[in-house]
């Protein structure tokens, strides 16, 4: 039940149970159900407000922070959808920049379920779904959407013609359901990821992305074309340079100057000129160079690289910074790593789901801990202390929580990352009493 969180409300709770006992068959791919689904509820997803479209490995939930908070800083209406939740299913849907009530969010899973269950449908097919129910009954002058694993056969990809396109990092995750074989796609790991993630492309509508390694610039360009969409590609057709203040963001038409996100880390430079460079290339709503600004500044994205505020956690831990972060793939630690470089070493809290790498996050971090504990990851299989040793030159000290971990560090002032996995993140949250409005 731990995927699908639990509610104080009666209602929600029962349809949270109805869509714990959904599973996907073995060996079902393709946008059939979703499509059988929408056309039961009336097509919700042909009579959205205008979308804008997010893939990618890492970074797409904070492009779509900085989308939303930039539309919202011109005066736009929003509706945002992303993923994973944290603390509550509702945080997966916002109606005009509000988290759906009980109330509504009951009702609307009800019905979709009620349209939907003997068709055998994903958790993620019935919610994606019901987000398109929501948007399309709430007037709204912008959608932001982000992709949930994928983008080729991710359910949101029934989205007929967006208003852009964009795709974020890109890396080596979920590998089991992104490089099952499959006849003409590509062969290099890296460019299949980034095939299945641009694949969200649509014809006449562009399709903005960062530049990438190996054979996935390659792939990206092929599956624009096939698409028929127009292509914009960091490195090729735009790109920017940060400075001690700001970042410079140029493309073909015009350069613009604009702020250093608030949000945590130098990828989020990256996160947030793709979706400048998002609005640029769109025709239907206008944002000033003053609301970007802005918005970069009050973007706001829990569990990455967040640091915790005051309450029963951090109370272990008093006048101590503590970080938390849900990123478990490789790119994900090296962005955290280079957060922290140069700075003293830190204590690592680290619990992650037995089928992710342990070295992800550990081998970019190691040279950088004063510590390494390691806690599980709750309901769920997680790693065991002993799979983080052969990767680090710490002692791995076990612990049975957060709480635990913390209590036992030393009271040298050092800061201290919780990271490895957002289902650890989120009862992070929960736990300290912070949760993501």
């Amino acid at each position: 039940m731990r995927d699908f969180a639990t509610s104080d409300h009666p209602g929600v709770q029962t349809q949270l149970n109805r869509l714990a006992a959904l599973s996907l068959p073995q060996g079902r791919y393709g946008l059939d159900t979703i499509e059988a689904i929408c056309a039961r509820l009336g097509h919700p997803e042909r009579h959205l407000p205008p979308v804008f479209h997010v893939a990618g490995t890492n970074g797409k939930g904070s492009t779509c922070a900085f989308l939303r908070a930039m539309l919202e800083a011109q005066g736009y209406t929003v509706h945002s959808a992303t993923k994973p939740h944290l603390v509550r299913y509702n945080e997966r849907i916002r109606i005009a920049g509000r988290l759906i009530d009980d109330d509504a969010l009951a009702a609307l899973l009800a019905e979709v379920l009620d349209a939907s269950e003997d068709l055998g449908p994903s958790f993620f097919e019935v919610t994606t779904a019901a987000l398109f129910l929501a948007f399309s009954r709430h007037p709204a002058d912008a959608c932001v959407i982000e992709v949930g694993l994928g983008g080729r056969l991710d359910a949101t990809n029934v989205i007929p013609a967006p208003l852009v396109c964009g795709v974020a990092s890109l890396g080596l995750d979920h590998e089991a359901f992104l490089l099952r074989p499959e006849a003409g796609t590509p062969d290099e790991p890296i460019a299949r990821i980034a095939f299945e993630k641009a694949s969200i492309a649509k014809p006449g509508v562009p399709l903005v992305t960062q530049t990438y390694p190996g054979g996935a610039n390659a792939a990206v360009i092929a599956t624009a074309a096939c698409h028929g969409a127009p292509l914009l590609m960091r490195g090729r057709d735009w790109g920017f340079e940060p400075g001690a203040d700001g970042f410079v963001l140029h493309d073909a038409d015009e350069m613009v100057t604009l702020p250093l996100p608030t949000l945590p880390g130098s990828h989020q430079i990256d996160n947030a000129a793709l979706a400048v460079m998002m609005l640029r290339h769109q025709t239907a709503l206008s944002v000033s160079a003053a609301a970007m600004a802005q918005g970069i500044r009050a973007a706001r994205w829990p569990a990455r690289l967040q640091r915790l505020g005051d309450g029963p956690l951090t109370a272990l831990v008093p006048g101590r910074q503590v970080w938390l972060d849900g990123g478990h793939n490789p790119d994900a630690g090296l962005a955290i790593a280079r957060h922290f470089a140069g700075g003293l070493p830190i204590h690592l809290i680290i619990g992650m789901l037995a089928n992710k790498d342990p070295a992800a996050l550990i081998a970019p971090l190691d040279p950088l801990l004063a510590s390494l504990s390691v806690v599980p990851a709750p309901g769920h299989e997680a790693h065991r202390p002993e799979d983080f040793a052969p990767h680090t030159a710490q002692a791995v000290r076990p612990c049975a929580d957060v709480a635990a971990a913390l209590a036992a560090l030393p009271d040298d002032g050092r800061d201290i990352l919780i990271a490895g996995s957002l289902y650890l993140a989120g009862e992070v949250l929960r736990r300290n009493r912070e949760f993501p409005d």
